[in-house]
């Protein structure tokens, strides 16, 4: 198995046999996780492509 090198997302399966990832930052601390399971490893892997994909996205906040 290869060492984990942070920041980085893992892959993992909940109680119920479904996926989720968490994303880990360089200090090795979890800052985000999915907000639902997934049936599907591909559709769990999707989902964290279309984060990864989402960098240059604009941010808004409420005043």
């Amino acid at each position: 198995m290869a060492d984990v090198t942070y920041p980085c997302y893992w892959l993992k399966k909940d109680q119920s046999g479904g996926w989720y990832w968490i994303y880990y930052a360089k200090n090795g601390e979890e800052i985000a996780r999915s907000s639902e399971s997934y049936v599907k490893y591909d559709d769990c892997l999707h989902a964290v492509r279309l984060v990864q994909n989402s960098s240059d996205h604009q941010v808004f906040f409420s005043k």
